[in-house]
């Protein structure tokens, strides 16, 4: 297929933009990382740039003993496994019913603005709060997973996928006798592997980095989530941490490398697990937003 000169010309304009994007999203992060494989000295002189400079874990090694990092990666594990749980199981029994013609279920019109009303409108910071306090959530982990335990732009993305698939699938199924949830389950959920997996990636990666509920509704720092955890460590400037250590070790750390080191420790599940859902992504995306 010959392209003309303005096509390449394009083509190649549009792969340098999308190169410098990709390179502006990659570059803080390994300098991130080999701020954290470097020593007190290098860090301090800002020498380092996308290198290790006298390259050693001492801050991993001093990270991984801290019981309250510890902790807080935990309370995080617990929050996405509780919460991407919750919210794809809300999802698919919501996408499901909606996604059916209005001749099937009258209501469905009014269920919809119902919910994309939501997306419009909040109720506000304090009324959440007072809702939260008021209902006995404040310092549970429930605090950080009910509140949006109905993602409505997931619910969107996957009834419209819903919609596309043939109808005709779920007129043989209910003329072998099998019901409603039989249907979900046995036909539809199979066939939408690929929107349910760049839903779950999107309910992960959001619970993951969700960092302000954490603050608001937990009374205590040690119940904090990471990111929760990571945001006070980085705006306040705390060195009674690393008096304790001894002369040796500080030569190895600092309060910079200690914080470069939870920061990218704090990103690493992310990007473990994105590869493995990354290649369902844009299929998802797609064919579950051009549906009507």
């Amino acid at each position: 297929m010959r392209h003309s000169k303005w096509r390449v010309g394009f083509q190649i304009v549009n792969y340098t933009f999308l190169c410098l994007l990709a390179l502006l999203c990659i570059l803080p992060m390994i300098h991130v990382l080999a701020l954290s494989l470097s020593s007190n000295a290098a860090a301090s002189a800002g020498i380092v740039r996308l290198w290790p400079v006298d390259f050693n874990l001492t801050s991993y090694s001093y990270v991984l003993a801290k019981k309250e990092f510890v902790s807080s990666f935990v309370i995080s594990l617990k929050r996405v496994a509780l919460g991407s749980a919750i919210n794809m199981l809300l999802v698919v029994l919501l996408a499901y019913p909606l996604s059916k013609e209005s001749s099937k279920f009258k209501s469905r019109t009014w269920y919809i603005w119902f919910f994309v009303v939501t997306i419009l409108f909040s109720g506000g910071l304090i009324p959440t709060y007072m809702v939260i306090k008021s209902a006995g959530l404040l310092n549970s982990i429930w605090a950080l997973v009910l509140p949006g335990a109905v993602p409505v732009f997931s619910v969107l993305l996957l009834l419209n996928f819903f919609r596309g698939l043939p109808k005709e699938l779920e007129e043989a199924a209910f003329m072998d006798g099998a019901g409603h949830f039989t249907t979900l389950f046995k036909i539809f959920l199979p066939l939408s592997v690929p929107a349910l997996a760049t839903i779950l990636l999107l309910t992960m990666v959001g619970h993951w980095n969700s960092w302000f509920d954490g603050l608001i509704y937990m009374n205590s720092p040690s119940k904090y989530p990471l990111q929760s955890y990571l945001q006070t460590i980085v705006i306040q400037k705390n060195f009674s941490e690393l008096t304790d250590l001894n002369l040796e070790t500080l030569k190895q750390i600092s309060d910079r490398t200690v914080k470069a080191a939870q920061i990218f420790m704090g990103a690493l599940p992310v990007l473990v697990v994105y590869p493995f859902l990354q290649k369902y992504f844009m299929k998802g995306i797609v064919l579950g937003s051009v549906k009507e």
